[in-house]
């Protein structure tokens, strides 16, 4: 299964979302934190990975809105939280609208989880 996931990881971070790609290159990168993209935790692959932090960011576009979406959503979140991750989400819709408050947020998450474990 591990394999599985590690293909479908990459196919993943070879397709990734106009959203992700705008995160990645124009927030995440330049932060003094390592991220891994689309990364395997157990049996999930989340979209953004900080170890240092602890911290797993999902950028949600709409069949998370959907009831089964949010019920996977709920379950795979519950299962990283029993594994000390802080998960965040932000919708596709804030990163096209509000591009400047999401990569803030994130900045502010990184510095009260970095607090935090001090």
């Amino acid at each position: 299964m591990a394999e599985g996931l590690r293909a479908v990881s990459r196919m993943l971070r070879k397709r990734m979302t106009k959203e992700e790609k705008h995160i990645w290159y124009d927030c995440l990168r330049k932060l003094p934190y390592i991220f891994k993209r689309q990364e395997p935790i157990g049996k999930y692959i989340v979209d953004f990975f900080c170890a240092e932090a602890k911290l797993a960011i999902e950028f949600d576009g709409s069949q998370h809105y959907t009831e089964s979406g949010r019920a996977r959503d709920e379950e795979r979140d519950r299962y990283l939280k029993d594994r000390g991750l802080e998960v965040i989400h932000y919708s596709d819709y804030d990163v096209n609208t509000n591009f400047e408050g999401v990569c803030l947020d994130i900045e502010r998450s990184l510095e009260r989880l970095k607090a935090k474990a001090e």
